[in-house]
């Protein structure tokens, strides 16, 4: 559990944001998870139920996936061990913090919306953990949008929808390596990150096209 209250203060403290939320209080096992009949029950879920003005939460990490990344501390060390396993606590992280920020803000989020942000998080997350340098930077984008592939239960809107945000945040990781990493201007980068968080995903898109 301890993994994802750390990557939560991790990202809100990277945006500047406060949800005022604790993952933990909102973590649920897979007995809960089977018995909301979710149709697909992969090893990171959000879970999100509307109803009016009250929205309902739940995040779901395989006990794998963190009993891994307890013997394997990301926090000391990225390396193949943990690598994986990361990506996917950090993906339900970033679902969990995006959603519980734009709803305090009473704002609508899309599915394609809180994947992109994922992706984007994966990737700055990442590099900065590994230093913030270029070449390491290269290898990572390869790793995260090049070297991947789906999950074979994907319907061909969820696959077309995640083929978007992949392709979406691998030009705009490519263009924040081009513009700050290798002039090593990271601090002007995390400003534009924390401005590019708070745009809706039309802005986005159209911010994506013009940096690339």
């Amino acid at each position: 559990m301890r993994i994802l209250e750390r990557l939560q203060r991790g990202l809100e403290r990277l945006y500047r944001i406060d949800t005022r939320l604790a993952i933990h209080d909102f973590v649920v096992d897979d007995q809960a998870r089977r018995s909301l009949g979710v149709p697909r029950a992969p090893r990171e879920q959000l879970l999100v139920s509307q109803s009016d003005d009250d929205l309902e939460l739940g995040v779901f990490v395989d006990d794998a996936v963190l009993d891994n990344l307890s013997r394997h501390d990301p926090g000391q060390a990225l390396h193949e061990a943990n690598f994986g396993d990361f990506l996917l606590a950090l993906e339900g992280v970033s679902h969990f913090v995006y959603v519980a920020w734009c709803a305090s803000a009473q704002r609508q989020v899309s599915a394609l919306e809180l994947e992109l942000q994922a992706e984007i998080d994966k990737y700055v997350t990442c590099l900065i953990m590994l230093g913030a340098e270029p070449d390491r930077s290269d290898v990572l984008r390869r790793r995260l949008y090049r070297e991947f592939s789906f999950e074979h239960d994907l319907d061909p809107d969820e696959r077309d929808r995640y083929h978007a945000a992949n392709a979406n945040a691998h030009r705009y990781s490519a263009s924040l390596e081009r513009r700050y990493v290798h002039g090593k201007r990271i601090v002007d980068m995390l400003r534009e990150l924390r401005r590019f968080y708070r745009m809706s995903l039309p802005a986005k898109l159209d911010f994506i096209a013009g940096a690339a």
